[in-house]
């Protein structure tokens, strides 16, 4: 990484420690191959809550939150609610887990889902 942004790895070293305890770093982690890690189908939901408000929005999310192929979880404004993605090993998981976490909620109302066919961009990095 010093080398790529030009500094000796002591100075860059320090750079990293003081970003981290600034917050400007939250987390270092390892982007895995989604395909080789096992969990290589990746699905968008939108999720239609029936009943709203923080106290509603909040049980959702947690319970969505627990889910290990759950991998990202947004409360979103517009027509839906809730934006999850979803990496699963297959559709017999996506289909036990439509029923825990949608079809057996009685507070969602509906649930759209759209299965990624082809990936034009997935990045996680924010240039500082």
């Amino acid at each position: 990484m010093a080398d790529e942004v030009g500094l000796s790895p002591s100075s860059c070293l320090r750079r990293m420690q003081r970003l981290r305890k600034s917050g400007v770093i939250d987390r270092i982690v390892a982007i895995l191959n989604s395909a080789k890690s096992g969990r290589g189908i990746k699905a968008l939901v939108t999720v239609e809550l029936k009943l709203h408000g923080e106290q509603h929005m909040r049980r959702f999310l947690d319970i969505a939150a627990k889910e290990e192929a759950v991998s990202q979880a947004y409360a979103v404004t517009g027509e839906t609610d809730v934006v999850l993605m979803l990496r699963l090993r297959d559709m017999e998981e996506f289909d036990v887990l439509c029923d825990r976490l949608f079809r057996d909620q009685t507070n969602v109302a509906r649930f759209f889902t759209m299965i990624v066919i082809r990936t034009a961009k997935e990045e996680t990095a924010i240039r500082l």
